[in-house]
């Protein structure tokens, strides 16, 4: 995110937002509305693994059940010490020794139950990145459109959205001990002096008002200071991704005093967002001090009276700071709660269209176990092998501005070689982008074999098709790890020789175990491009796209790699479809058809001869490109 302000799809919706069930609607849903949903998300998280989180429960409540027994303990040792009971040093000595018993007990439970929540905690967490993730690489629909503006923006969510919505899970757990502590504690102060029970239980219940109801103002504090804090952590990541222009642009001052800004505004909504969390806090934490006030208050003239034993005091007093803890978890579930909220919903709008919020806690057959986990299973196989791809009238919308893509349509036939070509901004990459599903389309139909496919993103994948992009992509790690991606090893050696990448490789010492560094620049750049087509020819797809792929390489490697491409689809070692964006003349002269583009439509479309004859946009795009081909052979 480029500004700390907020924009619409990051914090709060502005006109199109999700529904209570995650979908687009025309306005956001109401508070009650956005409540249920994180409770609803919330109880199926609670159940993705109910064994567990039972188990969990249960050890907790000891913990917070026993300090009944030990205010019992210490009543009757007061009570003994203070001569309403017959003294006896034996006696008192092992209610003493009881009392720590029981509290080493409750020490030994708590560390018990830590553990085997926290087991919980973590998978719980998983269980939400697992399905966010699945959503945006599998899903229906182009998962551009819900991605935020960064990638630091999704990795906040991926951190802080889901701890904040797993620790309002787990706090249900907390809750229980304390109301069946709180239940029985009342019932036992009661039964001793009903006047000072009811006076302990009043701030409790006006504690739990207040913080009811700034349950809205602590929510909307979240999100600004969340949305903020995601701005800061997008903002560090585009000054790493982006640090060689940075310094040679002489731009190291003006970053840094953009990052300051936005880390002034991420902090000034923190401290807002922690003021009224602490706020909330101190004002819970404050019944235990008016509790003990007025437990002094009104047992004085009790004791006096005798109907008010030292015993008893202790039991109350002991007992005071323990029923805090209903109010302090009741408040924490409370201001926990509008944050499970934001988070709920930053969370859903990550999520495709036709799910809803359901589809984040689902089970994700993610393996939680010891042991080895079960071998991944293979990519099925397709079994309607490519005769033709089709799209007809294919619109993308870019805004209000004009721009994309007007009614534009093109057919690929098998063994096809197919040049997308125009000048710069003309709509090619959001062509073949739109064909593979990259892209929502506005209108427009695709069909594979005579056959419409509603969804080309889960469609048109590998093996159908593999798509090399404009903007490489390479992950930090070594250059095998980068071709295959999990796949097996079976066509890499095909894909190294067709791609012009085995001769480079020969060169390297550690060959495809070369670590290639953060974005691979430890490649140069037409190493890193040719990495990127070799990745797309590993999964042997039916259909090969390609986009601007030469931008980076000389003509005659250039005029090498088409060669091997179109042998190796002659022979059947290779695609034996090409869809390919260019200018340069090595492609154009090879292909079968040419297609045209200017300003988003198709303007021209046939073998490189006609269009030269028939298309004056053609003939302008070729006299440019020999200028320019006459200028690089000068140069070298």
């Amino acid at each position: 995110m480029s500004s700390g302000e907020i924009r619409p799809g990051e914090g709060e919706t502005t006109g199109r937002g999700r529904d209570d069930r995650g979908r687009l609607a025309e306005a956001r849903p109401g508070e009650g509305g956005r409540v249920r949903r994180a409770l609803r998300v919330a109880a199926r998280l609670a159940g993705f693994d109910l064994r567990r989180y039972l188990v969990g429960a249960l050890l907790w409540m000891p913990a917070g059940v026993i300090p009944i027994g030990g205010g019992l303990l210490l009543q009757r040792l007061f009570d003994q010490i203070g001569g309403y009971r017959a003294a006896d040093l034996e006696q008192s000595l092992w209610l003493c020794a009881a009392f720590v018993g029981v509290e080493a007990v409750r020490g030994l439970t708590i560390v018990v139950a830590w553990s085997y929540g926290d087991y919980w905690w973590n998978a719980a967490a998983t269980v939400l990145r697992a399905n966010v993730l699945r959503s945006l690489l599998t899903a229906r629909g182009p998962a551009a459109a819900r991605l935020p503006h960064s990638s630091g923006e999704s990795l906040s969510r991926f951190r802080d959205d889901v701890g904040d919505l797993v620790d309002f899970t787990d706090e249900s757990v907390s809750l229980a001990g304390a109301t069946l502590f709180g239940v029985a504690a009342l019932a036992i102060m009661g039964s001793i002096d009903p006047v000072i029970t009811v006076a302990l239980v009043v701030p409790m219940i006006a504690v739990g008002l207040v913080s009811r109801l700034a349950n809205e103002a602590v929510r909307r504090l979240h999100l600004r200071a969340r949305t903020l804090g995601a701005a800061v952590t997008a903002s560090i990541g585009e000054i790493f991704g982006g640090i060689l222009a940075i310094k040679t642009a002489g731009a190291e001052e003006a970053v840094l005093e953009r990052l300051r800004e936005h880390n002034r505004r991420r902090r000034t909504a923190a401290v807002k967002d922690r003021l009224a969390t602490g706020l909330m806090e101190t004002t819970t934490g404050a019944t235990v001090e008016i509790g003990i006030g007025l437990i002094l208050l009104l047992a004085a003239p009790a004791m006096r009276r005798g109907d008010f034993t030292v015993g008893d005091l202790a039991l109350f007093t002991a007992y005071v700071s323990w029923l805090t803890a209903l109010p302090r978890t009741v408040g924490a579930v409370l201001h926990r709660l509008p944050r499970a909220v934001v988070a709920t919903g930053r969370l859903s709008r990550l999520m495709a269209p036709h799910e809803d919020s359901r589809d984040l806690t689902r089970d994700t057959a993610v393996w939680f176990r010891g042991g080895s986990p079960p071998a991944v299973p293979p990519p099925p196989e397709h079994d309607d092998p490519l005769d033709a791809v089709e799209g007809r009238g294919l619109t993308v919308r870019f805004g209000g501005s004009g721009r994309g893509l007007h009614g534009a349509g093109l057919r690929i036939t098998r063994g096809s070689f197919t040049v997308v070509t125009g000048a710069v901004g003309s709509g090619k990459t959001t062509l073949v982008r739109a064909l593979l599903g990259l892209v929502p389309l506005d209108s427009g139909t695709i069909t594979w074999n005579g056959r419409r496919v509603d969804d080309p993103g889960t469609f048109l994948v590998p093996g159908r098709a593999a798509y090399a992009g404009q903007v490489p992509r390479l992950l930090s790690a070594s250059l095998r790890e980068n071709l295959l991606l999990g796949r097996s090893e079976e066509h890499l050696d095909t894909a190294l020789r067709l791609a012009v990448l085995d001769g480079d490789l020969a060169e390297m010492a550690q060959g495809l175990d070369t670590v290639v560094g953060p974005r691979g620049v430890r490649l140069s750049g037409g190493q890193i491009q040719r990495a990127t087509a070799a990745r797309a020819l590993a999964r042997a797809p039916d259909l090969l796209v390609v986009d601007d792929l030469s931008s980076a390489l000389d003509a005659g490697t250039e005029r090498l790699l088409w060669e091997r491409i179109a042998g190796a689809a002659r022979d059947g070692s290779g695609p034996g479809t090409l869809l390919v964006v260019s200018h340069r003349r090595a492609a154009l002269e090879r292909a079968d058809q040419i297609i045209v583009l200017d300003r988003g439509r198709v303007v021209g479309r046939g073998r490189l001869g006609e269009l030269l004859r028939d298309c004056p946009e053609m003939r302008r795009l070729w006299g440019e490109e020999l200028v320019l081909e006459a200028g690089e052979q000068q140069d070298d």
